[in-house]
């Protein structure tokens, strides 16, 4: 796509999975691509895969977490290249364990990434596009936990609506300005996060993680496709955006036939308690 040609990306939790795939198609597009990652590792590796196919890209340290760091980040980005032509929030952690399990601590965390981290990116270099006046596009990574309410997943799923409502928001706000803004709802992609997740209660057992896991590797979608659909999805100025056959379902199902999803979400704890 000629549209990214010289384009600036950023791309928070780029060192892994949808963020590392997203990072390497925008490079192919012949974007300028920031890695920004917590995990300094997976993201020399981001780097490298990009830089042995032609592409350009840097890494950047971050805690989305921290806006003070953020803030820093957007200065740094700023002062050498000018403002940025996309961003795209897709730092994220999971989290599972019925409501009555949960601790205010693992509530804590996972706002703080999953929602905040979102805030902080945009608060830090939304200004500078907006002041520019050539538009751009904000992406962030919602989820089907966006829409549809995984009875054993209270705080992912609450972190992942507001994220949805916030993108909603933000585009009308941003409308004047020529700023898009896209929400991305993957569905079971088979990336880490699974082993990253934090498991409270009844989901904290080696069963229930297996379980999980061995869900997602049975259906093995695969995070390069998250990341066409990201591109895609960018290319167009989509408002939402979901990816998976079962995302897909579950977004139009919750719309027009709201049962399908109740029936979903008992079918959902059935199968992780097998």
């Amino acid at each position: 796509m000629k549209k990214f040609d010289g384009k600036l990306v950023l791309i928070t939790g780029a060192g892994s999975g949808i963020g590392r795939e997203t990072a390497k198609l925008f490079a192919e597009h012949n974007a300028k691509v920031i890695i920004a990652d917590i995990n300094d590792e997976g993201a020399e590796q981001t780097r490298r895969d990009i830089e042995e196919k032609g592409g350009w890209a840097i890494t950047k340290h971050l805690d989305v977490t921290d806006e003070e760091a953020m803030n820093q980040l957007a200065a740094e980005i700023h002062e050498e290249f000018g403002a940025l032509d996309v961003l795209i929030n897709n730092a994220g952690i999971a989290s599972a364990g019925s409501f009555l399990d949960t601790s205010t601590d693992t509530w804590r965390k996972v706002i703080d990434v999953n929602l905040m981290g979102v805030v902080h990116g945009c608060h830090a270099f939304l200004p500078a596009m907006v002041e520019r006046g050539q538009g751009g596009q904000v992406v962030n990574l919602s989820s089907v936990a966006g829409f549809f309410g995984l009875p054993d997943m209270p705080i992912y799923v609450a972190s992942k609506f507001a994220v949805q409502g916030f993108s909603e928001s933000l585009r009308a706000n941003m409308a004047e300005h020529g700023i898009g803004v896209t929400a991305i709802c993957p569905g079971i992609i088979n990336t880490p996060i699974v082993a990253a997740t934090i498991m409270e209660g009844d989901m904290k057992s080696d069963k229930a993680r297996r379980n999980a896991q061995e869900l997602y590797n049975k259906r093995n979608y695969t995070p390069d496709k998250v990341a066409k659909a990201i591109v895609d999805a960018v290319a167009r100025n989509q408002a939402v955006r979901p990816v998976s056959p079962e995302s897909w379902l579950l977004y139009i199902g919750k719309r027009f036939i709201p049962g399908l999803t109740e029936l979903a979400a008992k079918n959902q704890r059935k199968l992780m308690d097998s």
